[in-house]
């Protein structure tokens, strides 16, 4: 694999992710919107951490905060701060006790207090509080099959929000406060804030409190700084399309064409794909599958080289974010391991795996190619 273009793409893609850190993203826009100072912070998703951490960078580290994130994705923060980790995508026992401690939090507010909730992808899985008649097991067997039926994130949290006590607004509808500041990192398409994490940030239809939403970080800030990047380094920028919501076949058999016949350059891709499962799925994540099957598109083809991964660091129940691959990569073991969903130990055996570790953030995810 030519180093120097690898460089280039990871390079290109951690500056499309460095412009949307949790951290950084939410200091900007406290500061930017004058959000005032709150009485409690809730921070929940993968970017948890870092967003409560650019809360504090604003207003100091004395503010009563709760976090809940997937393990593994917690950093130390000074202060009265409670975090519980929990399992991602599929809920386990300390996803229920993060949703129970959201619904007491918002619960024991007082009548003239300011919330703010800092929502980040993943939030769905980590905290819930189901309806009557809805088992953890329950949880975990309706996840597990939505996850496996290849639905987009639409259909899946609108199923979620029939079984949960806290999510759609309803968590919100507990608040007697005056105001509540919700700031999201999307990792739905359209950026809605009744999607981003089943809409446990969401106001309920009819509240008693201000509401101040806004939308802090998001693939299209990513895929703009990615692009940025390319420039800088000499690259022109070809195409930059938020189109990844189909299946990862479907997607591979548009994308390995069009980089087939492409002009030299960067081509950047964003947003977020599905994938069916086999009953006993092998290792890797929707990313790791996408760039196996767009390997076999790109196969023999010289000066491709193309990085797939998930903005958050984590690509399915994997620690790598993605793969790394360019037309010497596909082998024929590649369509068994496709049709296994093992994509994760192919890549691995061409050392094609791309690990960034836990970003802070999440804007669902990036193709950064380059054609030399």
């Amino acid at each position: 694999m030519d180093s120097q273009a690898q460089d280039a793409v990871k390079d290109i893609w951690w500056q499309g992710v460095r412009a949307v850190r949790g951290a950084a993203a939410v200091e900007t826009s406290i500061r930017r919107n004058q959000v005032a100072r709150p009485d409690h912070i809730i921070s929940v998703g993968k970017a948890a951490s870092a967003m409560a951490a650019g809360a504090q960078a604003v207003y100091g580290t004395d503010i009563p905060t709760l976090v809940v994130t997937k393990y593994g994705h917690a950093d130390p923060l000074p202060g009265p701060v409670r975090t519980i980790e929990a399992a991602h995508p599929v809920p386990d026992e300390n996803t229920l006790i993060a949703g129970f401690e959201l619904l007491k939090t918002v619960q024991q507010l007082s009548e003239n207090s300011h919330l703010l909730v800092l929502i980040s992808g993943g939030a769905s899985s980590l905290a819930e509080l189901p309806e009557a008649g809805f088992s953890l097991q329950t949880l975990q067997g309706e996840n597990a099959r939505l996850l496996a039926e290849g639905l987009d994130i639409h259909a899946m949290n609108a199923r979620r929000k029939e079984m949960s006590q806290i999510k759609g607004g309803k968590l919100l509808a507990h608040f007697a406060g005056e105001l509540v500041t919700s700031l999201a990192i999307s990792d739905v398409e359209g950026d809605s804030l009744s999607v981003i994490g089943s809409g446990i940030g969401q106001a309920p239809e009819f509240h008693r409190f201000s509401f101040d939403p806004h939308i802090v970080a998001s693939n299209s800030i990513a895929r703009s700084a990615a692009a940025e990047r390319a420039v800088a380094l000499g690259y022109p920028v070809m195409a930059n399309h938020e189109s990844l919501y189909a299946d990862v076949f479907v997607l591979a058999q548009e994308i390995g064409p069009a980089l087939r016949s492409a002009p030299p350059g960067i081509h950047l891709w964003g947003g977020e794909p599905t994938i069916i499962l086999p009953p006993d799925p092998g290792q890797g994540g929707r990313n790791q599958a996408l760039a196996l099957a767009l390997a076999e598109q790109i196969s023999g083809v010289y000066g491709l080289t193309v990085l797939v991964a998930g903005t958050d660091g984590t690509d399915g129940p994997t620690d790598a974010a993605g793969g790394i691959i360019t037309g010497a990569t596909w082998s024929e073991d590649g369509k068994r391991a496709l049709r296994l969903a093992d994509s994760g130990h192919f890549l691995e055996s061409r050392s094609a795996l791309f690990k960034s570790g836990p970003t802070g953030t999440n804007v669902m995810d990036l193709i950064v190619a380059l054609k030399d």
